[in-house]
């Protein structure tokens, strides 16, 4: 499938919306515990997000528009995560998060970019040269890997308590498809 801004921005739009139908009020126990040691809650996962909509995506995009190769995009600190979390509810996250995303796609909109644009290329500290549209599509599918990943927690915490059935229930046998 070719890359399509529309449809990549019509994904990035529902995000907000499919984690707040997924966690919003859920008793507290859901949103703290985790798959075990050094792995994240649903907590952690949204506060996630949110610092990639602050530091990651948008950032990123103006640095390929604006320098292109001639300026590495800054390395991402896979636990900003902490501070996004610090002191507050799951409510307040996805809330958060939620104003984030609107403020990000207002400012993606407003840019009115273009097939030429999508082709322009940037740095990245790790993988070396990516192009904007890679850098746009990687934003939607990354949001997609963290509702994976937030479905898998969550099923984690029955992994036991399905009995028999858990042979059968793929969320369960997945190990995560991230490394970060």
């Amino acid at each position: 499938m070719e890359h399509n801004l529309e449809h990549t921005i019509s994904l990035l739009t529902r995000t907000p919306a499919a984690l707040n139908a997924l966690l919003r009020d859920l008793p507290e126990t859901w949103m703290l515990r985790n798959e075990g040691e050094n792995t994240w809650s649903a907590c952690d996962a949204v506060g996630h997000l949110i610092h990639g909509e602050r530091t990651d995506w948008m950032p990123r995009a103006r640095i390929v528009l604006q320098f292109g190769e001639a300026q590495a995009f800054a390395p991402f600190d896979r636990w900003g995560q902490v501070r996004e979390c610090q002191g507050k509810s799951l409510e307040q996250l996805l809330d958060e998060f939620a104003r984030l995303r609107s403020e990000s796609l207002g400012e993606l909109r407003a840019l009115n970019l273009r097939q030429k644009d999508l082709e322009l290329r940037g740095r990245h500290p790790a993988l070396g040269v990516v192009t904007l549209s890679e850098l746009l599509a990687t934003w939607a599918a990354h949001g997609l890997t963290h509702l994976h990943q937030i479905s898998r927690i969550m099923a984690h915490q029955y992994r036991e308590t399905v009995g028999p059935w858990s042979e059968y229930l793929g969320v369960l046998q997945c190990a995560g498809h991230s490394a970060h």
